[in-house]
């Protein structure tokens, strides 16, 4: 069993910064592609931000320049640092991970963990 834990969220003003972890544990033989995405009230879960395991990037416009997706593979986690965060960066934070195990690939969540920017 795989679980991801994921930390770091809080209530932060406009312009701050804040950085969320992610550690994957349980059965793992090697991780792919990690991410962070985002749902706020009434929309749909986007994605925030990705890292493969060669070190490849990706964000969505709206956090480019302002995110930081980063990776420790020995300690099987992700971060995503977080700066000059504005209100509209506010949802539930989820951790993505897509770990191989027995020769197959398999998607895990985290909880989700809350971010709040306030004006």
């Amino acid at each position: 069993q795989v679980q991801l834990v994921e930390s770091g969220g809080g209530l932060v003003q406009a312009g701050g910064s804040l950085r969320l972890s992610c550690a994957a544990s349980g059965s793992i033989f090697s991780i792919n592609t990690m991410g962070w995405y985002r749902q706020a009230p009434g929309k749909q879960r986007e994605l925030v931000a990705g890292i493969t395991s060669g070190g490849s990037t990706n964000y969505a416009d709206s956090v480019k320049g302002r995110f930081t997706i980063s990776r420790d593979d020995a300690k099987n986690t992700v971060y995503l640092q977080m700066n000059s965060l504005k209100p509209e960066d506010t949802a539930v934070y989820y951790c993505n991970a897509v770990i191989n195990n027995w020769g197959y690939e398999y998607d895990y969540w985290g909880q989700g963990t809350q971010v709040t920017v306030s004006s």
